[in-house]
């Protein structure tokens, strides 16, 4: 019997790695992008785990595909989270990756999401489509307003899906990436469950850690792969994908302050307050207290911004109205339900049909790049993805066997 318990203890004994098989080329990319930059790994989260598991990325899809249909989730939305899934651990985001399944089963095992749901889809106006997730998870409800909304881009120059009652688990380059493959400038933008303060001078949580990301088509990149389609060649082949970004509002995760916790490694300053409002670097009290925006003010109003656009202009519940359950433990890793906005450009028009456009944003990021140790965003995920397809990936051994046991599992035996 596998239930809410289950799921919470053997959660407690994750900890997310990455393979220390890596070329040259990855040895030289390590010294420019730290452990932390797109991993949930960082210097302050170095506990070593000595049983491990290989996987191929097929694997990966597998286990993933069991664990959610056993779980109760339907085929399509199943295909659409296990490529959000498989697609994060190809490009070495561990954040999203497997390590992501026990929560999305346990959404559906407690009811906070029906699995049996599919997304609707209205043509709302001229540049925008709406779309209602009924509750379910993001992926799905995304992929199902996608083209409409990718139509009404190159139509009027502009456009935006708006996706409300939705469950967000994933990452969100994994959206703003394909649409730049489209040849679209993407923008997404997606609060959550209350976590951030504030600032200056907030001690209750308002904000989510409200992530948002940016997509910016490049020359020479592949088209958009088909869903299930992330060992697509032509992926790997080119010489680079669009220009893309992923970013907190929180000045820190709080998967990684989770992690601290369970570790017993201290924050960094900064992070977050306790519940008298005074600074903190204990987990603990973190947990217990609030987390804080990035760069003060600054950090705030971004975070603000977001909620305005992903939850005001959604017609969602804004971070705060979403009760949050979970202990000062931090178990709970079911997601809440809030909203989500992705605005889409088409850079064609609004350059006047300019057909250099492309070529001449290359010449900013040469530029940037003419100078030695900097990089561009997503070079790194990049770099693991021409990788993974022949080395495969390595994840700790009990976290694949919750996950094969949650795929052998059967829904009525774990309810």
């Amino acid at each position: 019997m596998l239930g809410r318990a289950y799921l919470q203890r053997t959660r407690r004994s994750i900890t997310i790695i990455v393979s220390s098989s890596i070329d040259r080329q990855q040895q030289v990319l390590s010294s420019n992008f730290p452990s932390s930059y797109y991993s949930t790994t960082s210097s302050t989260m170095d506990k070593v785990v000595t049983k491990q598991k290989h996987l191929t990325l097929n694997e990966v899809e597998r286990i993933c595909q069991r664990a959610l249909s056993a779980s109760g989730l339907n085929d399509i939305a199943t295909a659409a989270v296990t490529d959000a899934v498989t697609t994060a651990e190809r490009d070495g985001c561990k954040s999203h990756g497997l390590f992501r399944i026990s929560g999305y089963c346990e959404a559906l095992l407690n009811g906070t999401v029906d699995g049996t749901i599919h997304p609707k889809v209205k043509d709302a106006a001229p540049s925008v489509v709406r779309v209602d997730a009924g509750g379910g998870f993001a992926p799905p409800a995304i992929l199902a307003g996608r083209n409409l909304a990718i139509s009404k881009a190159r139509t009027n120059g502009i456009s935006c899906l708006s996706i409300h009652n939705s469950v967000h688990y994933a990452a969100l380059w994994w959206e703003v990436e394909s649409l730049a493959r489209e040849n679209l400038v993407a923008l997404a933008f997606v609060n959550s469950r209350s976590f951030v303060a504030h600032q200056p001078g907030g001690k209750r949580k308002i904000y989510g850690t409200n992530p948002m990301a940016f997509g910016f088509p490049r020359a020479a990149t592949a088209p958009a792969p088909a869903v299930g389609q992330w060992s697509d060649a032509a992926l790997s082949d080119e010489i680079h994908g669009p220009l893309v970004w992923d970013q907190a509002s929180a000045a820190m995760a709080r998967g990684e302050i989770q992690l601290c916790q369970r570790d017993g490694h201290t924050l960094p300053e900064g992070v977050a307050i306790d519940r008298d409002g005074s600074p903190t670097t204990s987990p603990d009290a973190a947990l217990a207290g609030a987390q804080l925006p990035f760069g003060g003010h600054k950090g705030s109003a971004i975070a603000l911004m977001v909620e305005l656009l992903a939850a005001g202009l959604t017609g969602s519940q804004f971070s705060y109205e979403a009760a949050d359950d979970s202990d000062d433990s931090g178990a709970n890793n079911s997601p809440s339900n809030h909203g989500e906005l992705i605005i889409l450009i088409d850079p064609v028009v609004t350059s006047g049909g300019c057909d250099g456009y492309l070529q001449h944003c290359e010449t900013l990021f040469e530029r940037i790049l003419e100078e030695e140790g900097t990089r561009l965003p997503s070079m790194r995920r990049y770099a693991n993805r021409r990788k993974t397809p022949l080395e495969g990936i390595t994840i700790p051994l009990s976290l694949y066997d919750e996950i094969v046991a949650l795929g052998d599992a059967r829904r009525d035996d774990i309810l």
